[in-house]
């Protein structure tokens, strides 16, 4: 069920007891908090977990006209982050892990010649899978009600019922993967 983000944040108002939108341009509050909260929220709950349907990568390109003023004399480079860049999972190279790094305003400072960016991405919600769905709908369901309803108590109900959808669509998403093995454990070598 490919959903748009006029359709999640109209299902967001309903659950909520408000009149649903077709459009975030309607002369109506709903449209105006929703077309105001709606980017910002999306972008906060992609960020705040390392998302699997959300996981990209890729080498990053070198800024070409790097500010000498800015840029350290220590053979660090800038390197151009992506358009739907969210959060930065790791940068690697061919040497391995690259664990000094600055990012900067759309770049991100690295000490050295290249940089492969393992990262979360801001995707269409044509996208989405459906438990991201929902948990981002509760969420905005919870945004939605102290502007429109002024119910504090119905807000902070609303926000424990998003965090278990949040909870619930975190175990979806670790499920989309084998779970990693612990190989080499010392405590379990010293056994015998």
């Amino acid at each position: 069920m490919a959903l748009s983000d006029v359709a999640i944040c109209a299902r967001a108002l309903v659950m909520i007891g408000a009149a649903p939108i077709s459009s975030f341009e309607e002369d109506v509050a709903e449209a105006e908090i929703a077309r105001m909260l709606y980017p910002a929220v999306r972008d906060g709950m992609l960020a705040g977990y390392p998302w699997r349907f959300a996981g990209r990568g890729c080498w990053l390109s070198r800024l070409a006209g790097e500010d000498v003023a800015t840029s350290p004399k220590d053979g660090s480079h800038l390197f151009a982050l992506p358009r739907d860049f969210i959060r930065l999972l790791s940068l690697e190279n061919e040497g391995g892990k690259i664990a000094r790094f600055e990012l900067r305003d759309q770049a991100v400072l690295v000490a050295s010649d290249s940089a492969h960016l393992s990262y979360v991405a801001r995707l269409p919600e044509g996208s989405f899978p459906a438990w991201f769905d929902m948990a981002l709908m509760a969420r905005l369901a919870a945004e939605f009600c102290l502007p429109l309803t002024e119910s504090s108590t119905r807000a902070e109900y609303l926000f424990k019922r998003a965090e278990d959808q949040l909870r619930e669509a975190r175990l979806a998403d670790a499920q989309q993967s084998t779970p990693h093995a612990i190989d080499d454990f010392s405590l379990i070598s010293a056994r015998g």
